[in-house]
Parts: C-alpha cells; structure tokens; sequence
C-alpha cells in the first residue's frame, strides 16, 4: 500500500504523465519540419527571404499558390496530364506491388515448398544493397524489354520491393493453420483461401505496405528521370523541377513551397487514414523482437 501511494502520490501517476509528457515534446519536436513547410507555403515573398528566417508565417497568403497556377499553365504539356500521370503510377505500383507481396508471401508461409527458404534467403539479402546501385541493372532490363518511356517503366520496377515480401510473410506466418485446413475442409481453393480468410486477417500488413509504397512512388524522382523520356510521360516530382526553376534558383521559390505542400498533402492524409493498421502491424508481425 506504501509502495502505491508513492507511486501515485495525490492520485497522478507521475511515472506515466512524465512519458506521456516526453513522448507529446518528442512528437512535437519531430513536426517541426512540417509545420515549417506548411507556413512556408502560406508566407508573403517579403517573408520568405528573411534573415534569419522566421518560422511563423505572420501575413499568411494564397499568392504562392496563385504563382504556381500561373507557372504551371505556361508548361508545354497541362499540368492535369503530370497529375494523371502520377495517380496512374501510384495506384497501379500500390495495388500490384501489395498484391504479388501477398501471393508470394503467402506460398513461402504456408506452402513451403522445396527451395523456398533459399529463394526467401536471396530475396531479403537484396535489403543490403542502396537501390542506386541497381539502377543500372534496372535500366538495362527495361530497355531490353522494350518499355522505355512507357507506364510499365515506372510500375514493373517497383513491384520488386524486398520489404514487402518480408513484411506480409511475418505477418501471414501467424496466422493458425488450422484456419486453412478448415477452409480446406469446408471446400475452398486456394485462391478462395487467400481471399478469403488471408487477405482480411493480413489487413494491418498489407495496409502498412500500401502506405510505404504511395509514399515512396508518389515522392519518387528518379526512376521518372530515368524511364522517360518524352514530356507527357513526366510525373508531378519531375515536372516540378521547372517550377523550382532548377537547384540554387529563387525564382518562383513561392511556387515551390505550395508545391511542396500539395505534394505532401496525399501522403499525410493517406497515413492519417492508416496509421492505426501500421501500430497493429508493429505490435503483431513480429518486427518488435
């Protein structure tokens, strides 16, 4: 009783409230980047090249938004085909990339079949090497299939992602396999398995991998670089360049900060949607250990 009354004095456990408190400072500090750039986006000219700078924005404006408007509609091609472009890329990579992640992850689970271990083995080693380094690898295989310039070059490479494979067989692991052979036993295929009883239970997984993928092929900048080559087939970060006018330019740097902000805007929304999927994820694939 002694023991509790000091650990919560007047009632308030202070051990608890002092994490809460250091983990709401350490969230905040965190944000601070973002913060930055949403009152960046909002900022007046005469305030975005203060010395030192101001964090704040204290005369908030739509001008810069209005820049980019402006900057946008002088392109040679529309700025509604490199947002066409960019949601094609983006959905297409997503649902493929989720899709063959869980057929593959759910054989090498729950299948087992000769060599898997080893091809698992092979597969995950490829999370050791900086994806710059198979940049020319990857180009001299699109090129050889002839999809230079094409969609396929901005969806197909992505599908190879290690990561993926790793975190839906962590995951699809722990599902009881006598849930299958109930399925089984009730005359399911194994299509319908996977479905049916696979997917739905896997949800906080493949939901975490759908996250990670928008994020990554949304904000991707090189592989469009590399992949295409006529103006149509550009994707929002690329086509933003000749909005940023070029790296040490300051020209229309108002335009580049609301365009930051809108190309920021689909991956918070889209991690606010999900985030409680990606804390299940953590605490039940096994990450954690």
């Amino acid at each position: 009783m002694a023991v509790e009354a000091r650990r919560y004095g007047r009632g308030i456990d202070f051990g608890r409230a002092g994490i809460i408190l250091f983990l709401t400072l350490l969230a905040a500090f965190m944000s601070l980047p973002l913060v930055f750039m949403v009152n960046q986006a909002f900022k007046p000219v005469e305030e975005l090249f203060l010395f030192p700078p101001r964090f704040f924005v204290r005369h908030p404006t739509l001008r810069n938004f209005q820049e980019l408007l402006i900057s946008t509609n002088t392109m040679l091609v529309p700025f509604t085909r490199y947002l066409f472009n960019s949601v094609l890329v983006t959905t297409a990579s997503v649902a493929l990339t989720v899709l063959s992640a869980s057929l593959a992850a759910y054989a090498i689970a729950k299948h087992r079949a000769p060599g898997s271990a080893l091809l698992f083995t092979l597969v995950i080693s490829a999370l050791m090497f900086a994806p710059h380094v198979t940049q020319i690898p990857r180009y001299m295989i699109v090129n050889s299939l002839g999809l230079i310039d094409t969609y396929w070059a901005l969806i197909l490479p992505a599908l190879a992602a290690p990561y993926g494979l790793f975190l839906m067989k962590q995951f699809i692991e722990q599902v009881p396999d006598a849930l299958l052979e109930a399925a089984r036993a009730d005359g399911a295929s194994e299509w319908r398995i996977f479905w049916s009883v696979i997917m739905p239970t896997a949800r906080p997984a493949w939901a975490t991998l759908t996250i990670l993928t928008f994020i990554a092929t949304w904000n991707d900048f090189f592989t469009p670089l590399i992949f295409t080559q006529s103006e149509v087939m550009k994707t929002l970060p690329l086509a933003l360049i000749t909005v940023y006018g070029g790296p040490g330019q300051v020209a229309r740097y108002g335009a580049s900060q609301a365009a930051t902000f809108l190309m920021t805007v689909p991956t918070i929304a889209i991690f606010i949607l999900m985030q409680r999927r990606v804390i299940q994820t953590m605490i039940y694939s096994g990450i954690k250990s």
